[in-house]
């Protein structure tokens, strides 16, 4: 071969070489574009657990995509108050929302079902309702009706009943206490002549020390610790029959949603899905060892009588077929979320019910 040819080869393949890079470049720039968004929390940031959720999964997607995809986490607050973390997404203040969605009923019962309902289901329940059962399609229906695109990301598990400065044993011991309780929880202790007060987390110990209330309701043992309501109210009951499994979610603006490349996407649904399960780890972890802590510094446990639980369950019942009789989204949500519980307990009751009662009766004989 001539040294002419050589040089014409050389640069036609040079030139294809090229060719091949000036496209791929674009392409690779294209499925991973730098993205900048800004998440408010509706918790405060000494609660690591639950605002240490949204911290955990902003850093998955940031480590998935190399740092192109940054999402910035804000505290209650620092942008907008914690219970407009809803309305800051819709009207893309930030581009999402780290929250729980019954904080919103007064905008639509509806909100309710994408975290918890009074005698509703449980964290497992929950967890195979959004994934298998159907319900984080029957949910984004609704939330897209409001410009909103939402992925489950936290669970708290069964919470406890709160924290109250007297006994209550009977359902007159209800009346008038002014119990701060969220979602439609509020609604359905009112029928028992509970005065509801939603407060965010941050303002509740204030208003219990005050005498502004008379009892809270929070989380469990390890955030309560941390808020230290059991300084101010020495009487914690359980269970919380209006929170069995409480789940949070990511809300996204659906327009900036709908903007992401499919791979970001994809990365912000696996995000929170581990998110997800990495709250619920956490607190089944967390819990134990702060409820004995609770206890040597004074803290006394009751249960709920069978009296309030069941009165409360009636009432629960009836203010959902009030609300079903009104608004379709809610009975679709709703009734969806019936029929699972009761297959699921139709399993739970042969396997998980079976096997925990007799591990129980083990660890309180002392043979574990």
């Amino acid at each position: 071969m001539d040294r002419r040819s050589f040089i014409k080869r050389a640069g036609l393949a040079g030139a294809a070489a090229a060719g091949t890079a000036g496209l791929a470049a674009p392409a690779i720039a294209q499925d991973k574009p730098k993205v900048t968004w800004r998440m408010t929390s509706s918790f405060p940031k000494s609660l690591e657990t639950i605002f240490g959720t949204s911290v955990k999964m902003a850093q998955y997607v940031r480590d998935a995509t190399d740092g192109n995809f940054d999402i910035q986490v804000f505290a209650a607050g620092e942008i907008v108050p914690g219970l407009q973390a809803l309305d800051s997404v819709q009207s893309n203040t930030v581009e999402l929302a780290h929250t729980a969605t019954y904080y919103y009923v007064g905008k639509d019962p509806a909100y309710a079902l994408g975290t918890a309902v009074p005698f509703g289901l449980n964290a497992r329940q929950m967890n195979a309702w959004f994934y298998y059962g159907g319900g984080n399609d029957l949910m984004n229906d609704f939330l897209g009706k409001n410009g909103l695109y939402g992925l489950p990301c936290g669970n708290t598990g069964a919470q406890m009943g709160g924290w109250y400065r007297k006994e209550i044993n009977t359902v007159d011991d209800l009346k008038g206490l002014k119990l701060r309780i969220s979602g439609l929880a509020g609604t359905v202790a009112e029928k028992l002549g509970v005065v509801p007060q939603q407060i965010p987390a941050a303002d509740i110990y204030p208003a219990l020390e005050r005498g502004t209330l008379d009892a809270v309701e929070f989380v469990g043992p390890y955030d309560d610790e941390k808020l230290g309501f059991y300084k101010v109210a020495k009487y914690y009951y359980y269970p919380a029959w209006w929170e069995g499994g409480a789940a949070l979610h990511a809300l996204v603006n659906m327009d900036r949603w709908n903007e992401l490349p499919k791979t970001y996407q994809a990365i912000l649904t696996a995000a929170c899905q581990a998110a997800n399960c990495d709250m619920l780890a956490s607190y089944d972890q967390k819990n134990p060892p702060a409820i004995k802590r609770l206890l040597a510094e004074g803290a006394q446990l009751r249960g709920f009588s069978q009296e309030i639980m069941q009165a409360s369950y009636d009432a629960a019942k009836e203010t959902f077929e009030g609300i079903m009789a009104k608004n379709e989204a809610f009975k679709t949500l709703y009734e969806s979320q019936q029929a699972f519980k009761r297959d699921s307990y139709l399993w739970l009751q042969m396997a998980e019910y079976s096997f925990d009662t007799f591990m129980m009766i083990q660890q309180r004989n002392g043979t574990l």
